[in-house]
């Protein structure tokens, strides 16, 4: 073969490239690199003739029980979470609880008794809290437009 003008005269010609190979090498190549990755991984055995079972009839299946959530009892504190207490001022939604909170404090500069009240909505999974009751309620993730917060427990039952 003769010498490319930009190589010098004795230098061995390079090798062609895989895109160069013939068919068959390319094919003995691809063989010889799966036989590589196969002796790297365990082969996984198959289980030999395992045989399905036969699906009873419908009429001869048991029925099946749903289990009901189990009332758990509300944790004495939420750590990372804000709680407060209020009074339920509306339950005609459903699932949803309205919650006065009522803040007392004295005003900063001229110490007169100041009570803000704010409201808010909260999740009430079990209906459990009607109107009058006294609440306590703890920050979530938002649950729809207006809710932030979720009933914790039920502290005193309204008469």
């Amino acid at each position: 073969m003769p010498a490319r003008k930009s190589e010098p005269a004795g230098t061995p010609a390079k090798k062609a490239s895989t895109a160069r190979k013939p068919a068959a090498k390319k094919a003995a190549s691809a063989k010889a690199a799966a036989k590589s990755t196969a002796a790297r991984k365990p082969a996984a055995k198959k289980p030999a003739a395992a045989k399905k079972p036969v699906a009873a009839p419908a009429a001869a299946k048991k029925p099946v029980k749903v289990k009901a959530k189990a009332a758990r009892p509300a944790p004495a504190r939420v750590p990372g979470r804000k709680e407060r207490r209020g009074v339920v001022v509306s339950s005609a939604m459903d699932k949803t609880i309205v919650v006065r909170i009522d803040t007392v404090r004295a005003h900063d500069k001229y110490g007169k008794v100041v009570r803000r009240t704010s409201k808010l909505h909260a999740h009430d999974e079990r209906n459990a809290a009607s109107v009058g009751d006294v609440v306590r309620i703890v920050e979530t993730r938002p649950l729809s437009a207006t809710k932030r917060w979720r009933l914790l427990e039920v502290l005193t039952k309204a008469k």
